[in-house]
């Protein structure tokens, strides 16, 4: 049965994710994996020497700056439709990493993504992350750990213990969650690595993780559709965040394209 993205949006408000399965389509998990291993190779990547990022875990940040297929990501119809209805059409890419948790690491310690945000309770969320899984997520290879409804209630303590169930999907799938959401990386009990695509996403209001006007060049921005250039911070929130002079950043820093709207500034409305 075909699953609408208000069944998945219904699923969030209730346990606080869900698991769009098998939307990514096999040539562009093939790309992925395959440009991944190659930024590895020519970056040095290692795992770092901390509890969050974990000790046998291998992470590449900033991937939209690496060209090839990478902005595709961001802008995947049925999950981004997802994410807009968790925040609203005009959010932000927060961070875009890869997470290659290899044999033998352990949990990381259960966490909530909007943690450092100095916000309570927040209404709307000001955070919505996914997790593409680039090969299968199983309990035993590292799977996202889940604390079902924890989204309703306070952020956790770093760290601490807390019953939780595995988020196990076939390659292709997506999990989406809401940022006020406990969990956490599995550990990874078998002999392969367990491969996933950290594409995260905040409210337009919000400061991003990775500062993306910094971290991929105008020039690399300038070959992005519409979508993806507001996406990434060029575009002006509600007719007034992120504004230059009145004027948005895309209209400022990027040449024009088609399909990209006239940003207005709010007051010019009053």
């Amino acid at each position: 049965m075909t699953r609408t993205t208000q069944d998945h949006l219904d699923e969030i408000a209730a346990q606080g994710f869900t698991v769009l399965e098998r939307v990514v389509p096999d040539d562009l998990c093939d790309d992925l994996l395959a440009d991944l291993s190659r930024l590895e190779r020519e970056l040095g990547a290692a795992p770092a020497d901390n509890s969050f990022e974990g000790r046998r875990t291998t992470r590449v940040y900033n991937l939209l700056a690496h060209g090839g297929r990478w902005p595709e990501v961001p802008v995947l119809d049925p999950v981004l439709a997802v994410v807009d209805g968790v925040l609203d059409d005009g959010c932000l890419v927060s961070s875009l990493s890869s997470v290659r948790i290899g044999p033998g690491e352990s949990a990381q310690p259960v966490h909530s993504d909007d943690q450092l945000y100095p916000v309570v309770d927040p209404d709307p969320p000001v955070v919505c992350n996914t997790m593409w899984a680039l090969t299968d997520f199983t309990a035993d290879n590292g799977a996202t750990r889940l604390v079902p409804g924890s989204h309703r209630g306070p952020k956790p303590e770093y760290g601490g213990r807390y019953e939780t169930v595995p988020a196990e999907m076939p390659r292709g799938s997506v999990l989406v969650w809401h940022g006020r959401l406990w969990h956490g990386g599995g550990a990874n009990t078998t002999g392969q690595d367990r491969v996933g695509i950290a594409m995260n996403y905040c409210a337009g209001w919000v400061r991003q993780q990775e500062n993306q006007q910094l971290g991929v060049p105008p020039a690399t921005v300038a070959a992005f559709g519409p979508r993806l250039r507001r996406l990434m911070g060029y575009g002006v929130y509600l007719g007034l965040i992120g504004h230059v002079d009145k004027r948005s950043a895309e209209q400022v820093l990027l040449p024009p394209q088609d399909g990209s709207p006239d940003d207005g500034i709010v007051w010019d409305a009053t």
